[in-house]
């Protein structure tokens, strides 16, 4: 597993297995997030194994698959929400935990200053500079 935190109570990663359930219910994780969609995976690692592996260790699953049509705003502002609904500290993943911090970074346009959400995501590994515009953009019409 390579979990890295975009702040205390969200962190990303890249695909995880479902025999690393229990040690992120260990690790404190409450809740965890599929960004990826089962089409691009095998059943082992598709959502209803995940979901299954989740709730046996006591970890709420929530499934948000992503693709370049549904990484949107909107659904950053539902990945927001997820991460506001849950008890404790989320994991989310998906292939490489990009798609993670695009859509947090989407959701957190208009609540954190844009630079901040850059540094934080280049801090974990994901340099989203070329999203800045656009999270300009969403900051300018969310005020």
């Amino acid at each position: 597993m390579d979990i890295r935190p975009l702040t205390p109570g969200y962190a990303v990663s890249p695909q995880i297995e479902v025999t690393d359930l229990p040690a992120i219910a260990e690790a404190g994780f409450t809740t965890v997030i599929c960004n990826r969609p089962d089409s691009e995976i095998g059943p082992e690692q598709g959502s209803r194994a995940m979901r299954d592996a989740a709730e046996a260790v006591g970890i709420t699953f929530v499934a948000l698959p992503l693709d370049q049509q549904t990484l949107t705003p909107e659904n950053g502002i539902r990945q927001i929400e997820t991460i506001a609904d849950a008890t404790g500290p989320v994991l989310a993943y998906c292939r490489s935990g990009t798609r993670c911090t695009v859509i947090w970074a989407l959701g957190q346009a208009g609540q954190v200053p844009v630079d901040e959400i850059l540094s934080k995501a280049a801090k974990a590994g994901y340099e989203l500079d070329h999203l800045r515009p656009m999270l300009e953009h969403l900051a300018a019409s969310r005020s």
